[in-house]
């Protein structure tokens, strides 16, 4: 393992157990329709939403790119760990033994919650002309991988749903109408021209509780651009259902 990886699954540990801590990964699983009993977990990661899902008595297919991640998620579960199938395998390239594997596992649901990015888009040390096009990269990353996640769902005669989890900030005193925004922005691009159905009840968010170097970073940007004052970060879900 390189170091800029292993920093790299360092951060998460310490990001996600602060998520895990005050329930955001709960609050994540608790989304999942009732009906729901099979999911496909797109980028595990660390195993710290797999373990939440695992809390909600649903079976799950664990999907990650990274060996590492798997091997952590196996960890952090624990006996659980039986609950939970393991695949190593690229969204943005699935192999016919991939896709397979899948197929044959019938999921339900398709979940695609991206808290992080890989190391290689979202590596922390970056020059200040670098962020800006950093950050676009990151965006781009995730708008790629909600919309492969989308297409793989539509492809699942059995998945009736495609939930999606991101970070972002928003007015919290405008949040209505961010869930408008959020609605079309996964209807104008990851559900583009596919079999899925939005509306605002599907849109929650959730407050983030910022961690001490985001937070002096937003009071110097609040500084700066008093538009940003009332921005709070959160949690962007979205819960898409198959048209009938």
């Amino acid at each position: 393992m390189t170091q800029a990886l292993a920093d790299f699954l360092g951060y998460w540990e310490s990001e996600g157990a602060t998520y895990a801590r005050r329930g955001d990964y709960d609050w994540m699983a608790a989304q999942i329709p009732a009906k729901v009993g099979r999911v496909l977990e797109i980028g595990c990661g660390l195993g710290f939403g797999t373990r939440a899902l695992v809390g909600r008595g649903l079976s799950i297919l664990a999907l990650d790119i990274l060996p590492p991640c798997l091997a952590a998620a196996r960890e952090r579960l624990g006996t659980q760990a039986d609950q939970v199938c393991f695949l190593e395998a690229d969204l943005a390239d699935l192999s016919g033994e991939a896709a397979r594997a899948i197929a044959d596992f019938r999921p339900e649901a398709v979940l695609c919650w991206l808290m992080g990015a890989p190391q290689e888009t979202s590596a922390t040390t970056v020059t200040a002309t670098d962020a800006r096009e950093q950050e676009a990269a990151v965006a781009a990353y995730r708008e790629r991988m909600q919309r492969h996640a989308a297409q793989l769902a539509a492809s699942l005669p059995e998945v009736g749903y495609a939930h999606f989890v991101d970070r972002s900030a928003i007015p919290w005193q405008a949040k209505d109408l961010g869930r408008d925004m959020l609605m079309r922005h996964h209807l104008a691009g990851s559900l583009a021209d596919l079999p899925f159905t939005v509306e605002r009840p599907d849109t929650q968010y959730r407050k983030l509780e910022t961690p001490e170097h985001a937070r002096r970073e937003l009071t110097r940007l609040r500084r700066s651009l008093p538009a940003l004052n009332s921005v709070t970060p959160v949690l962007a879900s979205l819960l898409a259902r198959r048209a009938t």
